[in-house]
């Protein structure tokens, strides 16, 4: 490799019958100078600087499959590109990505250029301060029902869960009709809520309400709830795209923390053979954007992920960087009190524990089932087991009775 230039490494995952030496050389050049033996020397020596690199081959044992495998390292040089994600992800898998079975694992990048991205407003040091919560995880209930419903019975609803003293509720992220509750009313009722919590206990709760609305409008709207109050933003991340995410985030008016959700990610990064890897997209490049918190799928749920890929969400999400502060990881989808300490276990203590049936589903309604999530939370930081916990609480032994416990 070069020494001389700065450069943009992908890593993929290729298949099949190929000479992958020259698959990845024929990457660097297709993707950077297009052609390259074909042209002229002058017009080599003009092109020189902007032309791709192989970095890396390495043969690995073949797939399940049989097919043959390679890991390629590609790098692109960073003059190549403007410091937004349209352009790098269209330079390192734009036409690539339907080339056939090639998977983009990883990308890295300078910090040149990762300082053009704004990272998390807040990071996992600024919501624990704000929330004026240190040495556990965090409590998330999702509004599992919403569509529909009204104003009342939405503040109903969120009172429920408030009581059952959870640090966040979330909307659910198929809130997308406004039609009976404005997203502008919820704010200003659910902060009013939140204020009496917190004059009555002193512990303080977040709604996080989904930002919705035409790509064009998004800003203004998350400045006008930003106006009422608003505690924190949920975006669909991925359908609206890392680019609205990145200009919410740097927009110096805009100073709320936004969480960001995984749906349609599946749809990027599931396959094993094609498109981007989860920790790439979900740990990485949401954090590079500016969440402040990701929720993705746990190893444990409904909606499982491989445990190896869900650590690895939450190591990028997390791992010290000098150019971006750390994002709280949040492994969702299925989750109940039994999972709290496998969770606190495998993740430590610096994520979201977030549930949205294993609060609502508890045999006495959601207050019991929040509170069942905070003893069990408060069990697994001091390493006391559950069964031993439940004896002082009846919420807990209850959702131990009706989902039992993992270890």
């Amino acid at each position: 490799m070069a020494t001389d230039r700065e450069y943009i490494i992908a890593t993929y995952l290729i298949q099949g019958k190929h000479d992958f030496h020259k698959k990845a050389k024929s990457i660097a050049v297709g993707l950077t100078a297009g052609t390259w033996t074909e042209l002229p020397e002058t017009r080599k020596k003009q092109m020189a600087a902007h032309l791709g690199e192989v970095i890396e081959v390495t043969g690995l044992a073949p797939g399940k499959d049989g097919e043959p495998r390679a890991l390629c390292k590609i790098g692109y040089p960073l003059r190549n590109l403007t410091p937004d994600f349209p352009a790098l992800l269209t330079t390192v898998f734009g036409k690539l990505s339907l080339d056939g079975k090639i998977k983009c694992l990883d990308i890295e990048a300078p910090d040149s250029f990762l300082d053009a991205f704004p990272g998390p407003k807040f990071g996992i040091e600024g919501i624990r301060q704000k929330l004026d919560v240190s040495g556990r995880p965090l409590l998330m209930s999702i509004f599992k029902q919403c569509i529909g419903m009204t104003l009342d019975e939405l503040e109903e609803a969120y009172q429920q869960q408030v009581d059952g003293g959870v640090d966040l509720v979330k909307d659910d992220e198929i809130f997308f009709r406004e039609d009976y509750a404005p997203a502008e009313e919820r704010v200003r009722i659910f902060k009013r809520i939140n204020r009496e919590k917190e004059e009555r206990t002193g512990k303080k709760t977040w709604y996080a309400v989904n930002l919705t609305g035409p790509v064009t409008q998004l800003a203004d709207k998350a400045k006008r709830l930003a106006e009422q109050g608003a505690d924190c933003f949920l975006l669909n991340a991925v359908p609206y795209g890392l680019d609205i995410l990145h200009r919410l985030a740097e927009d110096p008016d805009i100073h709320v923390p936004v969480m960001a959700h995984p749906a349609f990610a599946g749809a990027v990064c599931a396959s094993d053979d094609y498109g981007l890897s989860s920790p790439l997209l979900l740990g990485k490049l949401l954090r590079w954007a500016g969440a402040d918190m990701v929720l993705y799928p746990s190893p444990y749920g409904s909606v499982a992920m491989p445990k190896e890929d869900a650590l690895q969400v939450a190591e990028n999400l997390r791992q010290p960087s000098t150019v971006h502060r750390p994002s709280l990881p949040s492994p969702s989808a299925g989750i109940h009190p039994g999972l709290v300490p496998a969770m606190v276990r495998d993740f430590g203590t610096d994520l979201i524990v977030n549930a949205g049936g294993g609060i609502h589903g508890h045999p006495q309604g959601s207050t019991a089932g929040g509170k069942a999530f905070v003893e069990a939370i408060g069990a697994a930081v001091k390493g006391r087991p559950l069964e031993e916990a439940a004896q002082d609480s009846p919420e807990l032994k209850q959702a131990l009775d009706k989902w039992g416990s993992i270890t």
